[in-house]
């Protein structure tokens, strides 16, 4: 009897250490990015806004850890750019801060990690215009600086000016190296990016200072859940250019970008993979490209809910220089005993390898 009793016992300590399995590297020369989907969600309400500040704490304290090196981030940063009364619209449901109190709510959020690591940030729709990219002007600019994070600072390769000629952060590049994988150059867009844009960031990619790295490309709308490129949206701004576009233009012809990273889509439901996407092209020259789709907004409750119950992506870069593993975790469940069980989506969609060979 107490041979089954240990039996038993053991059991149950292997399953909760399998499914209370803490963040950590699978190779301790790895190294990391976290990867944030749209956080628009929780600036919106003000009660919601103590799960992302949870988030980026977390991504404080496992820095070491995980031997992060930046943190990326899909875009939609408010859900309303400008909005100075937030109970005029759409009834008052769609959130209880005006559009500057959500940028002071993110900004703050971000704080947590100023001077420790750089953010990579694509700007999304709401970001930009009243509402919902009516035109390119945004309020980004006044919160998010390089001189506000000595590590931006320190990484930021290049800049192409935004639709007013400003010289800011909205189309910037950031360069790493490291061990195993040498030179990396991350791009980042505008929403919908101009034409110009994607040929400044074509030009970089393939320039004799870059040309031997290897390129990450984020923008926030690419594609969707099924892995279709946008052809078209509605919204207003001028001269845009979406998934397909993208692809043509910038992706496909330039041999040294191996990984693109987006948000954006969403549906409303039970299904965490109508929130996710993937899909493998050949390039130009016969080279993998990844393209990532990854936005949990709706996942805490739906557009109105929490955010996205916390979920972030952990991008590990492997030692062999070219495996890129990811995971799908939040700080959120794993924080309590409780709900810690619940922290990892482990579907095919959620984990799984890549290889950028």
């Amino acid at each position: 009897m107490k041979k089954y009793l240990f039996l038993l016992i053991g059991l149950v300590l292997y399953v909760h250490c399998f499914f209370a399995q803490k963040p950590a590297l699978s190779d301790p020369r790895s190294f990391s990015m976290i990867l944030l989907p749209d956080p628009q969600t929780y600036m919106k309400f003000n009660h919601n806004q103590p799960l992302f500040d949870l988030m980026m704490e977390w991504i404080n304290k496992e820095t070491d850890a995980l031997n992060i090196k930046a943190v990326l981030c899909t875009g939609d940063l408010v859900e309303y750019n400008s909005c100075p009364v937030p109970s005029l619209n759409e009834g008052g449901s769609n959130g209880n801060q005006t559009g500057i109190e959500q940028w002071r709510a993110v900004s703050s959020s971000f704080a947590r990690i100023d001077n420790k690591l750089p953010y990579i940030i694509s700007l999304g729709n709401h970001d930009y215009g009243y509402r919902r990219a009516e035109n390119r002007f945004t309020n980004y600019n006044i919160f998010f600086s390089p001189e506000r994070n000595e590590c931006i600072k320190r990484h930021l390769a290049s800049y192409y000016p935004n639709a007013f000629g400003e010289a800011t952060l909205e189309n910037s590049a950031y360069t790493f190296h490291e061990p195993g994988w040498g030179d990396i150059l991350v791009i980042t867009s505008e929403f919908h990016p101009r034409n110009e844009v994607l040929e400044w960031a074509k030009l970089l990619a393939a320039s004799d200072k870059y040309k031997s790295y290897t390129v990450v490309f984020m923008t926030h709308s690419y594609m969707k859940s099924d892995g279709s490129r946008y052809e078209q949206e509605t919204y207003k701004i001028a001269d845009p250019n979406y998934g397909k576009d993208i692809w043509k233009k910038l992706i496909y012809p330039s041999s040294n970008i191996r990984l693109l990273l987006c948000g954006h889509y969403g549906e409303v439901g039970e299904s965490f993979e109508r929130n996710v996407g993937k899909r493998t092209d050949k390039n130009v020259i016969g080279k993998n490209v990844h393209q990532i789709m990854f936005n949990a907004q709706t996942l805490g409750g739906g557009w109105h809910g929490n955010g996205g119950d916390g979920w972030l992506r952990i991008l590990e870069f492997m030692p062999d220089g070219k495996t890129i593993r990811v995971k799908t975790y939040s700080p959120f469940f794993g924080i309590s005993p409780t709900t810690e069980e619940y922290a990892w989506r482990t579907d095919g969609y959620d984990q799984f390898d890549m290889m950028c060979e």
